[in-house]
């Protein structure tokens, strides 16, 4: 089947099926290519879980202890900032703040939980090395996990990690629809993608790979999300 190309201006957002289940040491990029119709210039969107999959993280946890996972969250902590019965907002030594860590026992086998990468931007660069070495094409990936949001009820995905796309879009300096210049506005592309192709993978789909096509050549660059999109403690309020 041929590429779907958005006509000008517009995204398409593809679900990839048949990934099948992710083992330690598979070949995710070959997995990939093998079940995706990739054209020059898609952006590839990964869920975390298979990327921690694929790369061995995974741990034994006792189901049948409740504190189990929480003793979990703590050791993959670097400080912990609420709690609240079982649930505990940690910082990670990747600098995000998110519940539990990441630590995850939705899609994986009882008795296993799945733990973050270890370099989520590095993660997302070898799976693009991989695919644009396979495919020869100029493909980006953005990693992605779900979390909750201060102030507002449900989770949303975001990028954890990406390679070859801009993480933030910076628009400071530039002008309004009026002529106005624009003095605090900073996109974060990256999450806005992982938003956008959770709405195709869904949470129990079994469906943890999409394809974002027709994103502007201009947000095209090498970048992180841990340098761009993780805030400074010197420059976030609320810790």
């Amino acid at each position: 089947m041929d590429a779907e190309v958005p006509p000008p201006g517009a995204l398409v957002v593809l679900p990839v099926q048949g990934i099948g289940e992710v083992r330690p040491g598979d070949d995710l990029a070959g997995a990939i290519a093998a079940a995706a119709h990739l054209a020059d210039g898609d952006v590839v969107v990964v869920t975390q879980k298979v990327v921690s999959k694929a790369e061995g993280r995974l741990v034994r946890v006792d189901p049948d202890d409740p504190e189990a996972k929480l003793r979990l969250a703590e050791s993959e902590a670097v400080r912990v900032l609420r709690r609240r019965g079982d649930l505990v907002i940690t910082e990670t030594r990747h600098g995000f703040v998110c519940a539990n860590s990441g630590v995850d026992l939705s899609n994986v086998d009882e008795g296993v939980a799945a733990l973050l990468p270890v370099d989520p931007d590095r993660s997302a660069r070898r799976l693009r090395d991989a695919l644009v070495g396979r495919l020869k094409i100029a493909v980006a990936v953005v990693v992605t996990d779900t979390f909750g949001r201060a102030w507002r009820r449900g989770v949303t995905d975001v990028a954890i990690g990406c390679a070859g796309i801009a993480a933030v879009l910076d628009l400071r300096g530039t002008k309004d629809a009026n002529g106005r210049e624009l003095r605090a506005t900073e996109v974060c592309v990256a999450d806005e993608i992982a938003a956008a192709a959770d709405l195709v993978m869904g949470k129990a789909a079994r469906c943890p790979v999409a394809i974002v096509r027709g994103l502007s050549p201009g947000w095209w660059r090498e970048s992180s999300v841990r340098a761009e999109v993780v805030r400074s403690p010197g420059e976030d309020l609320f810790r």
